[in-house]
């Protein structure tokens, strides 16, 4: 896990994050283990946003990925360097959920943690 860890902090660095200042990076891995990463993009329209872990799941999924094995997250302040684990907002955690299972592994600077332990009761159609 180290290196989608190291994926993720190397993301990291290509944050567009002038508005918070939180420099965010993903590192998805396929179960064919292929990675892909995403970063942070902001907007001064806030809501036009969007989170690294998203950026990294669409860009697997628009290049006809749809199952994955691990997410790596780390952020922090700009100029910082990611020490605190960085917990997927809820749109994050859904969108892991659309295509993950419970067990699904997130792993963050503190250690793995299951899709699960941060979304218990996931939206269903």
């Amino acid at each position: 896990m180290d290196e989608l860890m190291q994926a993720a902090r190397a993301a990291r660095e290509y944050a567009h994050c002038p508005y918070s200042g939180f420099a965010v990076g993903a590192a998805l891995r396929t179960v064919d283990g292929r990675i892909y990463t995403g970063c942070n993009v902001e907007n001064a329209s806030y809501s036009l946003g969007c989170c690294a872990e998203r950026t990294a799941i669409f860009k697997a999924v628009s290049d006809g990925q749809r199952e994955f094995s691990a997410i790596a997250i780390c952020g922090a302040p700009v100029g910082e360097s990611p020490e605190a684990p960085c917990i997927p907002c809820g749109a994050c955690l859904q969108v892991m959920a659309e295509f993950c299972g419970d067990d699904f592994p997130i792993i963050l600077t503190d250690g793995a943690h299951r899709l699960s332990e941060f979304l218990p009761k996931r939206f269903i159609l």
